[in-house]
């Protein structure tokens, strides 16, 4: 059996934009990708809501990927594939982080990854529509934010040409609900699910 670890923020918990729930075994991206796949995988889910790739971020351990991250990797012991979506929480108007700030926290975190497996899928972080600015989440993210969350595909491309892993672009095939403008619906997850188990079993 080949194991997945899905490590990510609240679009890997599998955050429901219409009640702040999380979604079900029914709806959330990994628990379909585990149906998808079958009995030969196992799709670990390691997401967390408000998680930072970069940023320390003062809720705790779990929250902060610098400081879980490397913990998370020792104690899932061997993993065939790794899927990395962090970073769309560290566009938080709070950090303030320029964008060569985020590209070397991310760098930090796949070093630390290559260390556990040798496949790894990096997934940029969320585009964020311009709707987050009317919504719940406008107290996190401003104009700044939506205009460097589109700047980051370009740090996560380099970075996966420069340590050659996989690189999947979830933002080619979905966007964030209008809800919110940073999670995805029930629709986005089962995309997301079904393109990324396509693109595992081509590598």
């Amino acid at each position: 059996m080949k194991k997945i670890l899905c490590y990510g923020d609240s679009n890997t918990f599998g955050y429901n934009p219409c009640d702040a729930s999380r979604y079900d075994m029914h709806t959330r991206w990994t628990a379909i990708l585990q149906n998808i796949l079958g009995d030969e995988y196992e799709v670990i889910e390691q997401g967390m809501c408000d998680r930072t790739g970069i940023a320390d971020n003062d809720k705790g351990l779990a929250f902060s990927a610098q400081k879980h991250f490397p913990e998370c990797m020792s104690d899932a012991k061997q993993v065939d594939i790794l899927v990395l979506w962090v970073g769309t929480n560290d566009l938080q108007f709070k950090y303030n982080l320029s964008l060569e700030e985020i590209e070397n926290g991310l760098e930090k975190l796949i070093l630390v990854a290559q260390n556990y497996t040798e496949k790894i899928v990096l997934i940029p972080s969320v585009e964020l529509s311009d709707n987050i600015l009317d919504g719940y989440f406008r107290c996190q993210f401003d104009n700044i934010s939506v205009l460097k969350s589109k700047e980051m595909s370009k740090i996560y491309t380099k970075l996966s040409q420069i340590y050659n892993l996989e690189y999947f672009d979830i933002n080619k095939f979905v966007k964030p609900s209008a809800i919110d403008g940073l999670h995805y619906d029930a629709e986005g997850h089962r995309i997301i699910a079904q393109k990324l188990s396509e693109f595992l079993l081509k590598i």
